[in-house]
């Protein structure tokens, strides 16, 4: 099937693109962006626990020094951003990383290969494997963040600082209404823009990824070759990317939560 519609991008390109979509109570689900999502944040959960139980004072692993690496690397970042005492900043932080990471990674799967196995072995017409492209996981990650957004603001600003913010910044209080639609506006764009730049990222790279694979199929040595040439140039700066997206909603995450915890007199 993947064969036959690959001689032809407008059918090939939309059949990878389109989630394993199942009702339930007249919602939809979209089952691979679950199961994938999941997947890579048990591979987080994991290899975090195997690491807590293999830790070693003295000549670490060559894991244990990788890892090690990434959670200075990451603490280096949120000290010099979150300036405030928080116990769950710095995990956070370091959680969301290697997660949206891990779920960026899939896209270097190659992108026929999964969708044949679960053809072929399970019956399952559509498998999109990358959570990433999918605007429900980076939504559902930005919202929330969003949420911990709020909930910073609640705990420094107290309830009459937060309300005081929207009413009285950034034009003082004889442009409450403007400062209203101004504010609220600021803080929405916060998780839109969130959840629009990691999936546009995303997304783009897998209909690259896509577009590539579909010279293949077009029996020509000299395509075969450019497509081999053109994935492998690919997918090393493809490497890259989704190392710059993660630690970019990382690094914003933080940058976010910082302003939050700012005090009404700071902010």
């Amino acid at each position: 099937m993947l064969q036959a519609l690959a001689g032809d991008s407008s059918q090939y390109i939309p059949h990878h693109l389109q989630n394993n979509v199942t009702t339930l109570y007249g919602l939809e689900f979209n089952l691979d962006t679950i199961f994938y999502g999941w997947l890579t944040f048990g591979l987080v959960m994991l290899a975090a626990w195997r690491l807590r139980k293999r830790l070693t004072a003295g000549t670490p692993s060559g894991i244990q020094s990788f890892l090690e690496l990434v959670v200075e690397f990451v603490d280096s970042q949120v000290k010099s951003i979150f300036t405030k005492s928080s116990a769950i900043v710095a995990p956070l932080a370091l959680t969301i990383f290697m997660w949206v990471f891990l779920m960026n990674a899939m896209d270097l799967i190659p992108v026929d290969l999964i969708p044949l196995v679960t053809k072929h072995g399970l019956d399952i017409e559509h498998q999109k494997i990358v959570p990433t492209t999918d605007l429900a996981t980076t939504f559902a990650l930005a919202i929330t963040v969003f949420a911990l957004i709020i909930f910073y603001n609640f705990k420094f600003k107290g309830p009459a600082g937060y309300v005081g913010m929207f009413l009285f910044h950034p034009f003082g209080k004889w442009l409450m209404p403007v400062n209203i639609v101004m504010t609220t506006i600021e803080e929405i764009a916060k998780p839109v823009s969130l959840a629009l730049r990691l999936f546009g990222n995303m997304f783009a790279g897998e209909l690259l990824f896509l577009l590539i694979a579909s010279l293949f199929f077009a029996q020509s040595v000299g395509l075969y070759l450019l497509q081999v040439g053109l994935t492998l140039g690919w997918a090393i700066f493809h490497i890259l990317v989704i190392t710059l997206q993660a630690f970019i909603f990382m690094l914003l995450t933080t940058v976010y939560l910082s302003l939050a915890a700012q005090s009404a007199d700071e902010h």
